[in-house]
C-alpha cells in the first residue's frame, strides 16, 4: 500500500496519520509539488485532478483525503473509526463535509496564504477559520471527541488544518475545548504528527 502524499499538505496528512493509527503497513510516497510532480502525466494516470494525497492499495486507487478515511476504515472493518448505525454515519459524514468546506475555506486558505503564497483575502479566510472553530468548541463542550468518547474519521479529518492554524495566522488560544481535543488526538497511539513551519502566528 502506497500514500502519495507531500509533508506539508494537511489533507495528505489526514490519511498518513489514520494509516498510522490503524496499525497497517504501508509506504510513503513524496510527491515533489514544487517541481509540479503532481501534474505529470504518470501522476495525473493516478488522479486526473492532480492532487495529494493518493493511496494505491495494490492497484486500487482511491484519491482524495476522505475518500481515503472511508475506504481505509471499510477496509478493515474498522466500524470503531467510522460506524455503520445511520445517525452516527450521518454524523461523520457532516463532519467530512465540514473538512471539505469551512475547514478548507478557514483555517486551510489562510495557512495557504503563508506557507505556499496563495492569493486568498487574509482577513476573510481568518475570519472563516475563527467561525468554524467557535462551532467546533462549542461541539467538543460536553464531548472528549467529535462524536462521544472515541475518535472517528470526523476527528481525523478535521485535525490536521486546525493543529496547524497558527501557521495561517489563526489564533487558536481561546478554543479551550479545541486544543484539549488536539491534544486527546495526539495521544492516541500511533499518532504521527503534521510538520509544522516557522511561520505566521507559529514563528
Amino acid at each position: 500500500m502506497k500514500l502519495y502524499h507531500h509533508p506539508l499538505s494537511g489533507h495528505a496528512h489526514r490519511a498518513h496519520l489514520f494509516l498510522s493509527l490503524l496499525g497497517v503497513p504501508y509506504e510513503l510516497v513524496e510527491v515533489d509539488l514544487a517541481a509540479g510532480a503532481h501534474k505529470a502525466p504518470d501522476f495525473l494516470k493516478l488522479n486526473p485532478f492532480g492532487q495529494v494525497p493518493v493511496l494505491d492499495d495494490n492497484g486500487t486507487v482511491i484519491a482524495d483525503s476522505s475518500a481515503i478515511l472511508v475506504y481505509l476504515a471499510r477496509k478493515y472493518g474498522r466500524t470503531d473509526w467510522l460506524p455503520e448505525e445511520a445517525v452516527a454515519a450521518a454524523r461523520i459524514q457532516k463532519w467530512l463535509s465540514v473538512a471539505a468546506g469551512e475547514i478548507a475555506y478557514g483555517p486551510c486558505a489562510a495557512r495557504l496564504v503563508t506557507v505556499f503564497g496563495a492569493d486568498f483575502r487574509t482577513d476573510e479566510v481568518i475570519a472563516r477559520a475563527h467561525r468554524i472553530l467557535a462551532l467546533v468548541e462549542a461541539e467538543l463542550g460536553a464531548r472528549r471527541f467529535l462524536l462521544g468518547d472515541n475518535a472517528t474519521i470526523a476527528d481525523i479529518a478535521l485535525y490536521s488544518y486546525i493543529a496547524n492554524a497558527p501557521e495561517g495566522n489563526v489564533d487558536t488560544s481561546a478554543y479551550q475545548a479545541v486544543r484539549a481535543w488536539l491534544a486527546r488526538i495526539e495521544a492516541l497511539p500511533g499518532f504521527v504528527g503534521f510538520r509544522r513551519t516557522k511561520i505566521g502566528l507559529a514563528a
